[in-house]
Formats: C-alpha cells, sequence, structure tokens
C-alpha cells in the first residue's frame, strides 16, 4: 500500500553531497534526493533528460553558453545530449531529482556515483 515519504526526515538520514538516495520509484523512474555543495563535473545524459527541483538553497546550473540561476521553489529540465554543470558556490542545496532506473548521475558508469535506497 502507498505511504508518505517525509523529505525533510530522508535528508536527515545522510551527510554526504553528490551521492543520490531513492525515495520513491513510479514507472520505471526513481525519485531521488542529494545534498549538493562545490562544483559537479561537467557531463550529458545521451539518452535521456534529467529534472533538477530545488528545494533549498541556490543551485548555478552551467552550461557551455549561460549559467541559469536556481532558487529553492524552482526547476530545472535539461534535455538530453546538452553538456552541464550544477555547481552549489553559496552553501549546501537540497535537490530532488528524478531519473530514469538505474540511470548513472553522470550519464556514464564510469564517473558516476550510484543512487542507493534509504
Amino acid at each position: 500500500m502507498p505511504s508518505k515519504v517525509n523529505l525533510d526526515e530522508k535528508f536527515a538520514q545522510f551527510s554526504d553531497h553528490w551521492a543520490p538516495r531513492i525515495v520513491g520509484r513510479y514507472n520505471e523512474n526513481e525519485i531521488r534526493l542529494v545534498k549538493v555543495e562545490g562544483e559537479f563535473i561537467w557531463h550529458c545524459h545521451e539518452d535521456t533528460d534529467e529534472l533538477f527541483l530545488i528545494l533549498d538553497g541556490t543551485l548555478d546550473m552551467e552550461f557551455r553558453d549561460r549559467t541559469e540561476v536556481l532558487e529553492a521553489g524552482e526547476m530545472i529540465i535539461v534535455p538530453r545530449g546538452v553538456e552541464h554543470r550544477p555547481c552549489a558556490r553559496h552553501g549546501e542545496v537540497r535537490l530532488l531529482l528524478i531519473d530514469p532506473k538505474d540511470m548513472p548521475n553522470t550519464g556514464d558508469q564510469k564517473t558516476a556515483t550510484l543512487a542507493i535506497d534509504i
């Protein structure tokens, strides 16, 4: 049976950065929570779009030609094949991601941090 998920309680269960946690699944997708701080690597996802919903903090989403500044309550969808780099230069940011099942967070298994269930 379905049950609610308290995001604050889930965030309290981990402290590491850039390491997504799976808090739900639906239709072959994973709902992931992640804490980020500092700069991530440049990467792209060749086969899927990527959704970032900012829950807390300020995230700079860098593209090769511009930077989008995202605040809590805002989201961005990065289309497949578009190189990007998420950066949290102003302190920790809490994000909710919706990704296809088992998708590596860098688009490449060799450089990815695999999402784990909590």
